[in-house]
């Protein structure tokens, strides 16, 4: 056997899997193979969408489910023995694993990253390859576990048997988490962006602690109702009769799993009896979703819980870490025992990536001073001052300026899909109030399709907090547009929502993280793989601030008798309790507003005579590196194709090399360039029909582009066929009229000979023969190819 001839699948199947199964691993339950662990990076491009390449292990080993130990990579023979290794420990950094093989079949480089053993690398030969015990022990001394700690990590998963594995940075948070406790850590923080499952990766850590005793009785603590409720009916479902969740301020000891919103076991004196009603040892573990609400903050009624449950193991879960002056999630939690951020989740492919419109308003801008004497809508006399950006809707109300806002919502809804789940999020709830109703003006049509087209969704209106399930309900149509202030900033799972429109003055990272959030999940099934977020109110700036999405930082620690932050400066307020929802209070009704500002009045004056008019409008994509970019389709695909091809005569060699031209075409596509959305641009100013290779020529080299019918006569011109006769001449002659028609990549495929007009000429194993057989009939694909990009 010529092993340098067999191919990557035949070296594993032939020597590397039977040299692991050699060493002692268990085939179905410790190894697993071509395992893709991540999806790949969804690129968007104009109004499409592609995805990148997943990131696939060859093989990766287990001490047992879900507790990864070993990454293999493999090669085929042609390649050296170690040709693997740096590909590998990519993986591994990713997959939180300490051991690294790469192998070509002759033997194995083995990478211990754990410090264990004589060297970093060494080299096996297969007989050598290590057995689970012995990789186990060293993992075990790797992370200092003795026999009783061992014991406790070894705890198992939760199996519904429906074959449903966890996402490997869920596998990384769940056993960092278990691996902690088993240690005697009492206090862990677990930083995972929005839409990545936290309550799922609570619940297999919960389930682990609980199922193997190491803690008895866990409270749950959310802060809104129908977080408590999904939570219940989801992912704890399993938990069954030994959950329970405390309502009505009643309390049952005789359950394990406790599910409450921190206001339930709060409030009044008396409210606040009702925690008391545990003892304070009552609970080993007290789960903390969203923690950086509140749980942080000392002065936090919520506090008082985990004060009173100070014994206990305290595990705060947020996608924002709060980090202020006042406020340290991190001072309360300690270091993150894992992070797993936005970034990260979109370059994996696990969430989804955004565009950002950025619309400027003249008054925004420019601003806006009354004539002298000016009143306001309701007889208000306007103080004499400039009014900017900071003033809209807070202390200035421009009637144009909401409605413009709507217009250019009702427009972008219209051009795209009118029927795409929108949150419009507003400065308050008499703001949300106005905007609902300039979009109901603005959609005539589809409200009286369905008078629940708009809703208002706010804390203070029941009618439409009832419509909240149904808006987050990917099977409901109605309501589509939601406009709120507060309500819907957190832990609302809107799995179909692809519109966010921020005219909400956003100072808050934290606050802003968990808007963005609304939009980051996908949902394959309703075509959700990204979002747009329109922003009137430049709360997108925010993007470019380092904190955004770096590894949680903590910029202060309080202090002795540090005095808090101004006010204005603080990162965010939690306002105060709304109802059972827990919600800050959104609660800005009436007109003229009056509020306190520095021990004055301040009034908001509402002005409807005055015109708005959008002096800037652009639009902005996440690109690779985290950043967002603004650039047209065809700049980004020159820069594309320039880093693929290093000039025009590299790409057109490329071209002429490759035996079928889908694969390049493919291969492009996965970096992100939507050839149909590309096509639709450049051809409306051509007039004319491109094909690939001539929109890359054009696009990316400059080149003068000819359509699919210019190159088609041509090869008629030469005479091309004059060496084929009878049915091999007319299925190349059909096949030149169906590369004008449709282009390049359906004449590859050998299908097409089953549809008209070949299956008129004859059977497709007929037209086979005519060309002497499948061998002759695919070089004179090649050659009509050759003929159609010749000169």
């Amino acid at each position: 056997m010529d092993k340098k001839s067999l191919s990557e699948r035949d070296i594993c199947s032939k020597f590397i899997m039977p040299a692991i199964q050699q060493a002692g691993w268990d085939l179905h339950k410790q190894i697993r193979e071509e395992v893709s662990f991540t999806k790949g990076r969804i690129v968007v491009r104009g109004k499409l969408h592609s995805r990148g390449e997943a990131r696939r292990a060859d093989y990766i080993l287990y001490h047992q489910p879900n507790l990864p130990l070993a990454v293999v990579e493999a090669k085929d023979n042609r390649h050296s023995v170690g040709a693997g290794m740096q590909q590998a420990l990519g993986y591994a950094d990713a997959l939180d694993v300490p051991f690294v093989f790469s192998s070509n079949g002759d033997g194995f480089l083995f990478h211990d990253r754990s410090g264990t053993g004589a060297q970093t690398e060494t080299e096996l030969s297969l007989a050598q390859f290590p057995s689970p015990a012995e990789l186990w022990q060293r993992y075990c001394q790797w992370k200092g576990l003795d026999d009783e700690i061992r014991q406790k990590v070894e705890a198992p998963y939760y199996d519904d048997g429906s074959g449903r594995l966890p996402r490997y940075y869920q596998i990384n948070a769940i056993n960092r988490t278990v691996e902690a406790v088993a240690r005697g850590q009492e206090r862990i923080l677990l930083v995972m962006a929005t839409g990545t499952g936290k309550t799922y990766t609570a619940f297999q850590i919960i389930w682990r602690l609980w199922k193997s005793r190491q803690k008895k009785r866990i409270l749950f603590l959310a802060d809104r109702n129908i977080l408590v409720d999904q939570t219940r009916n989801n992912d704890f479902k399993p938990f069954g009769p030994a959950m329970t969740k405390i309502a009505r301020r009643q309390i049952d000891t005789s359950y394990e799993i406790y599910l409450s919103l921190y206001q339930a076991v709060t409030g009044s004196e008396a409210e606040k009896n009702v925690y008391r009603q545990f003892s304070p040892d009552f609970f080993d573990l007290v789960v903390i979703d969203e923690c950086h609400r509140g749980s942080a903050a000392e002065d936090s009624a919520w506090r008082e819980i985990l004060a009173y449950f100070a014994n206990a193991t305290h595990i705060g879960l947020t996608a924002t870490p709060k980090e202020t002056k006042e406020v340290s999630s991190i001072q309360y939690f300690g270091e993150p025992v894992y992070s797993y951020s936005l970034k990260q989740g979109i370059e994996d492919g696990f969430l989804a990536p955004y565009k950002v419109v950025r619309i400027d308003f003249d008054k925004d801008l420019l601003g806006w001073r009354p004539p002298k004497g000016m009143r306001d809508k309701h007889g208000v006399p306007i103080e004499d001052r400039i009014y900017n950006l900071e003033d809209m809707d807070r202390q200035l109300v421009i009637e144009a300026r909401t409605r413009k806002v709507a217009e250019k919502v009702t427009e972008f809804l219209k051009a795209t899909d009118p029927f795409q789940k929108t949150i419009v999020f507003c400065d308050d709830i008499d703001h949300a109030e106005r905007m609902r109703q300039a979009l109901v003006n603005l959609n005539p049509e589809r409200v009286a399709e369905n008078r629940k087209y708009v809703m208002r969704i706010t804390g203070d209106d029941q009618e439409g907090k009832a419509e909240l399930d149904n808006f987050i309900n990917p099977e409901e149509r109605y309501p589509v547009i939601a406009t709120t202030s507060k309500l819907m900033t957190t832990g609302v799972d809107a799995q179909t929502c692809k519109l966010i429109v921020l005219d909400q003055h956003i100072r808050s990272m934290t606050e802003f993280k968990q808007i963005i959030g609304r939009g980051t999940r996908i949902n394959e099934d309703y075509g959700k793989y990204w979002f747009t977020i329109m922003d009137f109110k430049k709360a997108t700036e925010l993007f470019a601030d380092p904190a955004f999405d770096g590894e949680p930082v903590q910029v202060y620690t309080p202090q002795g008798e540090d005095s808090p932050v101004p006010p204005d400066d603080q990162e965010e307020s939690d306002g105060t309790v709304a109802g059972d929802h827990g919600q800050a209070d959104d609660s800005d009704t009436g007109l003229p507003d009056m509020s306190e500002d520095d021990g004055k009045k301040r009034i908001k004056y509402v002005v409807d005579s005055i015109p708005v008019y959008v002096v800037a409008e652009r639009v902005q994509y996440y690109g690779p590196d985290g950043k967002l970019i603004t650039e047209s389709l065809r700049d980004y695909t020159r820069a594309c194709v320039q880093k693929q091809f290093a000039s025009l005569d590299d790409f057109l060699r490329r071209w002429s090399d490759a035996e079928q031209k889908r694969a390049i075409i493919d291969e492009l596509a996965a970096q992100g360039i939507l050839w149909e959305a590309l096509a639709e641009e450049v051809e409306k100013k051509q007039g004319t029909q491109l094909d690939p290779f001539d929109l890359i020529c054009h696009v990316a080299f400059d080149q003068p582009a000819l359509s699919r019918r210019e190159r088609a006569e041509q090869v008629k011109k030469r005479n091309y066929f004059a060496k084929y006769s009878g049915a091999a001449r007319q299925v190349l002659e059909a096949l030149l009229d169906k590369y004008a028609d449709t282009g390049i990549e359906h004449i590859e495929d050998i299908k097409i000979l089953q549809l008209d007009p070949f299956s008129r000429i004859g059977a497709p194993i007929e037209l086979v023969k005519a060309f002497g057989g499948k061998t002759g009939y695919t070089k004179a694909v090649q050659e009509l190819e050759e003929q159609l990009y010749a000169g």
